[in-house]
């Protein structure tokens, strides 16, 4: 079981070089797997959309929160670290041109020798959306096609380049070098809580990461990704499955839980206790602690 640690956003720092990399170095210490980013390109006051992670519908992250850009944040603890998983939960999807992010992809996971992990989705912030350049409205039918770009320009090595057709994007002839670290691929999981994400996830995902869901609602994610996932030909059983869980609350049962669902990964969130960076450290000292990471 590889075991994530989710960037502590919420306490407003994540943008200050020397607290982000005591945060990722400790985690890297401590055994944890791979460290989280969130993204949020902008965030627009009084927003009319609903956050749907909160019975308030209303993020629990003020306005004015330090939110890094998540890949230049990733490549800055790239270059600080040596074994440490870089990962996103959620990269905004709409909010990126495929072309653009094929290469800034390709370009971490190579440097950082293949140790980049994308989860990406659609968000839910119509305004940041339409800011960035984004339909709202119609983000799940380029989201596929938007995946299906970068995965062609990861895997085209034809001296002729690579050729794309689709509804919204299209070139001929295209190289983008270099490729990923890996079997000219990056990992690519999807995030959310509908079942349009979980859908996706069976379809093209290289994983899932349920959102905000738990109990039955859980269950039938899972199952509807593994429905789809059959449905378009693929092996249930390969598409990972990313689990959340408390730092503090973290134990053998908890991890048991998570296999007998089929997962391989859990991302794990400090405390609402732990208000400074010391208190979050010592909460991963003592899962650490608790789980023999080391």
């Amino acid at each position: 079981m590889k075991i994530g640690m989710v960037m502590p956003v919420e306490l407003g720092q994540a943008g200050e070089p020397e607290w982000i990399l005591r945060f990722a170095r400790a985690a890297e210490s401590l055994g944890f797997h791979e460290v989280s980013a969130v993204e949020h390109s902008v965030v627009i006051s009084q927003t009319t959309s609903t956050y749907p992670y909160s019975p308030t519908g209303k993020s629990h992250l003020p306005d004015d929160c330090s939110l890094p850009d998540p890949l230049e944040l990733l490549s800055y603890l790239a270059g600080a670290t040596t074994t440490l998983g870089l990962a996103t939960g959620v990269l905004v999807l709409p909010n990126h041109n495929p072309v653009v992010l094929a290469k800034r992809l390709a370009t971490l996971d190579r440097l950082s020798g293949g140790r980049l992990r994308i989860c990406l989705g659609l968000g839910w912030m119509r305004e940041e959306v339409e800011a960035c350049g984004g339909d709202f409205d119609r983000r799940g039918k380029t989201a596929d096609e938007a995946i299906a770009v970068m995965r062609a320009l990861w895997a085209g090595t034809d001296p002729e380049g690579v050729s794309f057709d689709g509804d919204h994007y299209s070139f001929r002839g295209a190289h983008s070098w270099p490729k990923p670290a890996r079997e000219h691929r990056v990992p690519l999981y999807v995030g959310g809580h509908s079942k349009a994400a979980a859908r996706r996830a069976g379809r093209l995902g290289d994983g899932f990461q349920p959102l905000g869901l738990g109990g039955d609602d859980l269950a039938a994610a899972v199952a509807v990704m593994r429905e789809a996932a059959t449905g378009a030909g693929r092996d249930p059983q390969e598409v990972s499955l990313v689990l959340g869980a408390g730092l503090h609350r973290l134990d053998e049962a908890k991890l048991d839980w998570a296999r007998s669902l089929g997962s391989d990964r859990i991302l794990v969130s400090a405390s609402g206790r732990a208000d400074s960076l010391d208190k979050v450290i010592d909460e991963m000292a003592e899962c650490s602690a608790r789980l023999g990471l080391v």
